[in-house]
């Protein structure tokens, strides 16, 4: 069954890295308690290990959780790219917006080229419907 792999919250904006956590509080409407993007209408980004590893196939090096900068990792499964498509993380609830694509910052915080290697595998985005508690090694499951 896919499970949260990672989780990884940015106190402050873009290049600071992020930090890595067992648990996060995930806000119904809001985002995840103490990241960056709290509050605004993107709540919550997902990566899964089965893409990144694809990714670093095309890249030519791994590429670590945390790297691209999405809050939660997962392994276990490719994530539903379609709109509306839901996702339980454990006891959190959310709804998928759509592709997370790459922007420039990859080139920095993974390393050259793979925001390239990361086209249309960097994660989702997605809205908190249904808040509580995150934790490295909740279930995964999809609707």
């Amino acid at each position: 069954m896919p499970e949260v792999t990672a989780i990884h919250i940015g106190t402050e904006k873009s290049p600071a890295p992020l930090t890595s956590v067992s648990e996060v509080e995930a806000v119904t409407g809001q985002g995840l308690v103490g990241d960056r993007k709290f509050g605004s209408p993107r709540h919550i980004s997902i990566v899964s290990t089965e893409e990144l590893d694809e990714a670093a196939a095309k890249w030519g090096a791994p590429i670590p959780a945390g790297s691209t900068r999405r809050q939660i990792t997962i392994t276990g499964s490719r994530l539903p790219r379609q709109q509306g498509a839901i996702v339980r993380l454990g006891e959190v609830l959310i709804k998928v917006n759509g592709d997370c694509a790459p922007c420039e910052i990859m080139e920095t915080s993974v390393g050259p080229g793979a925001r390239g290697a990361l086209a249309e595998l960097a994660g989702i985005t997605a809205s908190i419907i249904e808040g509580g508690t995150i934790q490295v090694g909740d279930p995964v499951e999809f609707n």
